[in-house]
């Protein structure tokens, strides 16, 4: 019986962990002007990369920041923008 009762705290424990780790916080990281992305997908294809391919767009916004981007190749051949991080002219 003991088992049992502790199988089951066992069990809503780590419910209680998981349920912590959701992906709901994460907003969708929005094109801006410079974005490969801004104003709707490129016109050409990227064909000869397979999808899942990672790309890199290295541009500065228009208050002069660095900016990263990283986009995902989809199966469809769609670029999906997934992360940009503004990139300091002086690292501290």
């Amino acid at each position: 019986m003991k088992r049992v009762i502790s199988a089951v705290a066992a069990t809503f424990v780590m419910a209680g962990l998981l349920a912590g780790c959701t992906t709901s916080d994460t907003a969708e990281v929005k094109p801006i002007p410079g974005s490969i992305t801004y104003g709707g997908q490129p016109r050409t294809k990227l064909t000869k990369s397979p999808p899942g391919s990672v790309v890199h767009n290295t541009f500065y916004d228009s208050t002069g920041t660095k900016q990263l981007e990283t986009y995902i190749l989809q199966p469809d051949r769609t670029l999906k923008l997934t992360r940009r991080e503004a990139i300091p002219d002086f690292p501290m």
